[in-house]
């Protein structure tokens, strides 16, 4: 993607105008409209007439409420609110309120709004003050920006409500935060980081057939990368995933290099495993990375992030400079790198990347690895055991068979303690080494550790940058990275990911747990791919309708072995 397509990409943006659910008079002169639900944008006013005198309105637009028919004006964090003067005057009858730039977010590293947009606030709510008290209300529309989305792309509905609610939640978040046409962290820095993207990716690809907006921060990658040690590799699975969904190896054969300076081969001891303190992170391998410090992250807030005595979202983790988090995504970003070289002809990579590999693979268990407990620490020469320091390995598949249910007893025990960006790996290696019932108890767990907390408790209608502001003070109500249910539920519980790039064939092989019924729709490059099954006394019935073009391996639900089947309708009574 050249610059100019970027530029495309990101001049794509549309507005569209939504009216108010509710509208309340508050007091005379002083109304209250509710759009249903928050989104990134501006506020049209339409007066039926225009007003005899000058006046100077003011316009309040915010996030969350203090109390029915109050918006919170001081919410805290980065819960937005603003309060905006609006000058009306006779002959004029339609006004676009301009919101006035934030040092917070409009910086020197944010993502600017492009001209033709303007300044954007996220906001769900508004309330009108300075009307004459006679006077008729003016019509109110809310502008939302997004990238262009199509609404029916991806569908979901089971018998679980909850579960339901939280996938709207999430796939709305996704078409909600696109406001910038580049993946970033929500609103409050308008910053584009590899993880936060992602996970953006993931979802993005599930509920919508769009893949510029992720070809556009992959671009931007290239040249601004950000300091975790992770993202580093976050960005080779981002990479992958663009060419495993999309068919298209533009960029894994344009940025190759830059791909496998990312891999951070030169910190890799003897053993295989990597350490950003071990004396490898030299200044001339900081330059070609295009940063100034590198640290490894594990999860995000670190242990008392607030300074109120809350641990963070790291689970008591061992910061060791040998890390089991670090090396869980060093060995999946081999693995994927070997793939992408095997792929691009390139064999004495792909050889090497192979080998390091298993070196890692093999160093994690004779290093890593809690032989007494059958569990993994959080580093050479700890003695803790973590979340993260499980979760990781068990996902990305450096756990030997024997050892899954130990480690699956361990994680039981944790629960969801990681962050929202973490629940994404943690759902990830629950679905994959078949524990559905825990997979499906932290989707659904409603309480605060959970996304139906978000949605009913705190009254957001976008995900969290963390599951609670106990959690992190200074979160906003508009964070992807907290929407990882977007990709979990079309990728586990329908069980749809490709098996050949651009989904030329598929596996569908679902995980409905303790639901009876469901029906979804899966957005793929050739068309949508429908399923719909249904529990009965006798058993499972699917139903699953594959695009022309895709081809099919489908498993029935307890089954280990597929029907291998061609594009069209399948029924399996």
């Amino acid at each position: 993607m050249s610059s100019h397509e970027q530029l495309l990409v990101r001049h794509s943006l549309q507005q569209t105008s939504i009216a108010p659910v509710r509208i309340a008079a508050i007091a005379p002169g002083h109304s209250f409209h509710d759009f249903g639900k928050a989104a990134f944008g501006t506020l049209e006013l339409t007066f039926a007439e225009s007003p005899p005198h000058p006046r100077t309105l003011t316009i309040h637009l915010g996030e969350k409420l203090a109390e029915p028919l109050r918006l919170d004006r001081e919410p805290g964090g980065s819960v937005r609110y603003r309060a905006i003067p609006l000058d009306v005057r006779p002959g004029e009858c339609r006004y676009r309120v301009i919101i006035p730039p934030d040092q917070r977010n409009t910086g020197p590293h944010a993502i600017p709004m492009p001209a033709e947009i303007g300044e954007v606030l996220p906001f769900r709510y508004a309330e009108i003050e300075g009307l004459p008290g006679d006077a008729p209300l003016p019509s109110c529309r809310q502008l939302a920006v997004h990238y262009p989305f199509d609404d029916a792309a991806a569908h979901f509905h089971c018998d679980n409500t909850v579960l339901n609610e939280v996938w709207e939640l999430c796939r709305y978040t996704i078409k909600a935060t696109s406001f910038c046409g580049l993946y970033v962290d929500g609103d409050r820095e308008r910053i584009p980081y590899e993880a936060d993207a992602y996970l953006n990716q993931l979802s993005h690809y599930c509920v919508d057939r769009q893949y510029g907006m992720a070809r556009a921060t992959l671009e931007h990658f290239v040249e601004h990368p950000t300091w975790p040690t992770e993202w580093q590799f976050q960005f080779i699975l981002m990479a992958w995933t663009e060419y495993l969904c999309s068919g298209c190896d533009d960029f894994l054969r344009r940025h190759y290099e830059t791909l496998k300076t990312r891999l951070l081969l030169p910190l890799a001891r003897a053993d295989g495993l990597i350490s950003t303190q071990n004396g490898a992170l030299t200044p001339q391998l900081l330059q070609a990375l295009h940063l100034e410090q590198l640290r490894d992250i594990v999860d995000w807030p670190p242990a008392d992030f607030a300074g109120n005595g809350v641990p963070g979202e790291r689970d008591g983790y061992d910061m060791r400079p040998v890390n089991t988090a670090v090396n869980a995504f060093y060995y999946q970003a081999l693995r994927v790198m070997t793939r992408i070289a095997r792929h691009l002809g390139h064999e004495d990579d792909r050889q090497r990347f192979r080998i390091e590999a298993q070196k890692v693979q093999w160093a994690v268990s004779s290093t890593l690895l809690d032989l007494d407990h059958g569990i993994y620490v959080d580093g050479e020469d700890s003695r803790h055991h973590s979340l993260h320091g499980n979760m990781l390995p068990l996902a990305f598949g450096l756990i030997p068979d024997s050892l899954v249910p130990g480690v699956l007893r361990f994680l039981r025990t944790r629960g969801m303690a990681c962050s929202v960006y973490g629940a994404q790996f943690l759902l990830d290696a629950l679905f994959a080494a078949g524990d559905d019932e825990h997979a499906f108890s932290l989707l659904t767990d409603t309480g605060e550790r959970g996304w139906a907390h978000m949605l009913h408790d705190l009254g957001s209608t976008m995900t969290l940058e963390a599951w609670d502001p106990r959690f992190k003070p200074n979160l906003d109500w508009n964070h992807a990275w907290g929407a990882a249910p977007a990709n979990l539920i079309p990728r586990w519980i329908l069980g749809v990911q490709p098996l050949q790039p651009g989904f030329q064939r598929v596996r569908v092989q679902p995980h409905p747990g303790p639901l009876n019924e469901l029906r979804g729709r899966v957005p793929l490059p050739q068309g949508p791919l429908d399923i719909q099954m249904e529990r009965s006394p006798s058993g499972w019935s699917l139903t699953v309708d594959l695009p022309d073009g895709v081809h099919g391996d489908i498993y029935l639900p307890g089954a280990t072995k597929p029907h291998r089947l061609p594009p069209g309708h399948h029924h399996f009574p």
